[in-house]
């Protein structure tokens, strides 16, 4: 089955992803992407998210040393909704307002530095950090969900080289925690176990899809996967928040979310990108026992540093699909050195 085109089930979503292993031999190549310049500077003065540097409205930034968040100056979301009504009551044409809280959060005053790169004590302050400021959000009465997410390299849409992250709270669900709410709950009331924990304990019996994995955290391709080398890390209790974690679960989330993104620099010797999010429960006051803190990772890159793959044609009319399996992405993961490449 494997080496033929087939379906797989995403049970998270409820949705398809067609995979076409034999499509791994063809010729075509794909679109060479210029590498990105890798000797950036500890301290870069044109920075805005450099400390002491001037940001947009003149203001500065402090001289920071760890973690460094302010609100996202060029914000997707508003705490203050606009004055009028949706701009259409037709059933066809619905529209409602949406209100939100946007933050930016530096992982450190290091220009140079991205997470693989940080030690684990530096890791877990940006964890630590994340945990503080969706705890923070959740509280406000108009905030339903909050989304921690990093966009990593310009080939994922980062417009600053200084490694940061962002925090998005909004009024709604988004649309990917509506379907994974769903099947969580749908998966919950049938068996009375949640169901990523179900997922998790078979995927360590077969074990052929797991990177790593700890006391408290298990990192591995999903047998679902759509990006070439996605990563899912879950937890191994119900958590529903990240504020549920215990210090020694946070340490060893650190512990994976090094590994993950060292093996990542490894596979091509670059600072691999990718988009990486938590998914936490909906802040909406309900329990959530059916829910699993998870973090998804996608990563574009595909058979080097310069070759992507691209979400078009069949993936944008169709449904998403993938040449290399998940099994073969999660070998040449698990083979890598955990140690990064430039430390070796």
């Amino acid at each position: 089955m494997l080496n033929n085109p087939h379906r797989r089930y995403n049970a998270l979503t409820g949705e398809w992803v067609l995979v076409s292993p034999h499509r791994a031999k063809r010729p075509w190549l794909g679109q060479v992407e210029k590498l990105a310049a890798e000797a950036l500077p500890a301290y870069d003065p044109t920075c805005y998210l450099c400390p002491r540097n001037e940001r947009a409205g003149g203001i500065f930034n402090p001289d920071y040393s760890g973690t460094y968040v302010f609100n996202n100056d060029f914000a997707a979301l508003l705490p203050d909704l606009a004055d009028g009504e949706p701009a259409s009551s037709h059933p066809l044409l619905v529209s409602t307002p949406e209100q939100g809280l946007c933050l930016v959060v530096c992982f450190s005053a290091r220009h140079d530095l991205t997470l693989p790169e940080l030690d684990l004590s530096a890791i877990e302050n940006v964890l630590n950090t994340w945990t503080t400021e969706s705890a923070k959000l959740a509280e406000l009465d108009y905030i339903h969900y909050v989304q921690v997410f990093e966009n990593k390299g310009a080939m994922m849409g980062c417009s600053n080289p200084h490694p940061h992250s962002q925090i998005w709270s909004q009024s709604q669900l988004p649309n990917e925690i509506v379907k994974e709410l769903a099947t969580q709950k749908e998966h919950f009331n049938k068996n009375n176990r949640p169901l990523l924990l179900d997922y998790v304990h078979e995927e360590q019996k077969r074990k052929e899809r797991i990177i790593f994995a700890n006391d408290h955290f298990t990192a591995m391709v999903p047998f679902w996967a759509v990006w070439p080398f996605e990563v899912l890390v879950t937890a191994h209790r119900p958590t529903a928040y990240l504020n549920d974690l215990t210090a020694n679960e946070v340490s060893a989330l650190a512990e994976v979310f090094k590994q993950v993104t060292s093996r990542y620099d490894n596979l091509f010797e670059i600072s691999f990108p990718y988009s990486m999010g938590f998914h936490q429960a909906p802040a909406d006051g309900q329990p959530h026992p059916e829910w699993v803190l998870h973090a998804h990772f996608y990563p574009p890159l595909l058979r080097s540093a310069t070759v992507r793959k691209f979400m078009v044609g069949y993936e944008m009319l169709g449904m998403p699909q993938r040449d290399i399996t998940p099994e073969v992405a999660a070998d040449r993961l698990r083979s890598l050195s955990e140690a990064h490449y430039k430390h070796r």
